[in-house]
């Protein structure tokens, strides 16, 4: 792994860190494609149990490389097409990880780096970060990241935020949904280290698993089906492994197997 994308590993958690910090951590192909294989090597870990991704520097990501979309306007309409799908493999990767992920948004986010905030289970931010998806001031929409934003901040607020590509703070990306706390600088690592310790707390699995449950919840439109589907579930949870030692734990009164320090 190069230098522009940097891991770190402290028990379960693993830290990945966008290291392009006189860029803003902006994307071009290159980091595109050292994210989605890290994450796919990163699902497949099972030594892992929490990612949080971070940028380094002043921002968060300020989306897409200037001298990556010189080479794109350039480029064919097969090539860019090439290009966009790749984001795309990226974003639903990190959308669709078979662990909890938790955005560290420590400064400004634009473009696709709000797209990847969208697609973290948990989003914290400071107080002084700026957010926008700003493609339309180039003529262009956020298009890739759309079905993640959306998802993140709802049908309505995406139709305002797209085609106007306003800026907007931290207390207005925490009231459209974007992020689910704002804090002080100094308060930041605190916050995340809390949920961290939460979903150290929760079983592996079910932390795991409990955005597929929202997704395919979320997109059911029969709702027969919705019940039976998530009876099964439940059913499936609860004689597992994982749910008879939670459920054991609780009756017996005592900390569950996965709990840390045990």
């Amino acid at each position: 792994m190069s230098q522009v994308l940097i891991q770190e590993t402290n028990g379960a958690v693993l830290r990945l860190r966008m290291n392009r910090p006189e860029v803003h951590n902006a994307f071009d192909a290159g980091l595109i494609a050292e994210l989605t294989t890290a994450l796919e090597r990163i699902g497949r870990d099972p030594a892992v149990r929490i990612v949080v991704l971070e940028g380094a520097g002043a921002s968060f990501s300020a989306g897409a490389d200037a001298h990556w979309m010189r080479g794109m306007a350039a480029a064919s309409e097969e090539e860019n097409r090439q290009d966009a799908l790749a984001l795309a493999r990226l974003l639903r990767t990190l959308d669709e990880l078979p662990k909890p992920t938790i955005a560290r948004v420590q400064g400004a986010a634009f473009g696709g780096g709000v797209g990847l905030i969208s697609c973290c289970d948990v989003a914290i931010g400071v107080e002084g970060a700026r957010f926008g998806l700003t493609e339309s001031k180039l003529g262009l929409l956020p298009a890739v990241i759309s079905p993640y934003v959306i998802a993140a901040v709802g049908a309505r607020q995406a139709r305002r935020w797209f085609a106007t590509a306003e800026l907007f703070g931290a207390a207005e990306a925490l009231r459209i949904g974007l992020l689910h706390q704002v804090a002080a600088a100094n308060a930041l690592d605190g916050l995340v280290q809390r949920q961290i310790d939460l979903l150290l707390k929760a079983g592996p699995v079910a932390s795991a698993i409990a955005k597929t449950l929202v997704r395919r919840v979320a997109a059911e439109t029969d709702r027969d089906r919705a019940d039976a589907d998530n009876a099964a579930l439940i059913a499936r949870l609860r004689v597992s492994a994982e749910g008879q030692e939670g459920l054991g734990a609780f009756l017996e009164k005592r900390a569950p197997a996965w709990t840390p320090g045990l």
